[in-house]
């Protein structure tokens, strides 16, 4: 483990073992003798949700730094520096709000013994240490499922498109057609009604007989 790791597992075992320490000073009245005595009771003497909670967090935080420590891969939701700063200072806060919801005295005041002020430091321990491990945190790298999970995706190369497919013209896929280019058209060429004038010296016709060939 990492410094700050082995400083938020410390702090959550000590969290733990608190709640064996007295929390809680009761008095009650003797009936036989009317004598008032007093004792003490741990966090498991009253047990209600801010003490199952606190055990909860405790156990939760002590189990999730054995298995980084054993070399387990596995992601939380914002790192393991933001749920441990989260569970110390969820922790204080439960321990804090049992000072005004003490447990029933039976009409006697219902005291605070040390047990309590430790766990309270235990909590806040936990928070400073859940801040150091998010300060020297780096993004874990994503999870890489084992090779017999994995499926192979060979990429599928799509044929060419021929746009001048008649297929194209009334499937979905015409809009990929492209329009046809109309040619360039040439002017036309202007004839004249008469026959073109002789070039050179003109030809004179004869009336005569053509010569026969001789026999």
């Amino acid at each position: 483990m990492r410094p700050e790791q082995r400083l938020a597992a410390l702090a959550a075992l000590a969290l733990l073992v608190t709640m064996f320490f007295p929390w809680y000073g009761l008095q009650s009245l003797n009936p036989k003798t009317k004598a008032i005595y007093s004792h003490n009771i741990s966090a498991f003497g009253d047990v209600s949700f801010v003490e199952a909670a606190i055990f909860l967090v405790a156990v939760g935080v002590v189990a999730m730094l054995i298995a980084r420590a054993e070399g387990r891969d596995f992601q939380l939701p914002g790192g393991d520096g933001t749920v441990v700063l989260i569970t110390g200072a969820w922790a204080g806060l439960l321990i804090f709000y049992r000072v005004f919801s003490r447990p029933a005295g039976d009409g006697y005041p219902v005291g605070i013994e040390w047990g309590f002020f430790l766990a309270f430091v235990a909590a806040g321990g936990l928070a400073f240490a859940g801040l150091r491990m998010r300060a020297g945190e780096r993004p874990s790298p994503p999870l890489v499922r084992p090779r017999g999970e994995q499926r192979r995706r060979t990429p599928v190369n799509p044929r060419p498109v021929d746009p001048d497919s008649p297929v194209l013209a009334s499937g979905p896929l015409r809009h990929h057609r492209s329009a046809p280019v109309p040619a360039a058209r040439t002017p036309p060429v202007e004839r004249s009604p008469y026959p073109p004038a002789p070039s050179g010296k003109p030809e004179q016709l004869s009336f005569e007989d053509p010569p026969t060939r001789a026999e």
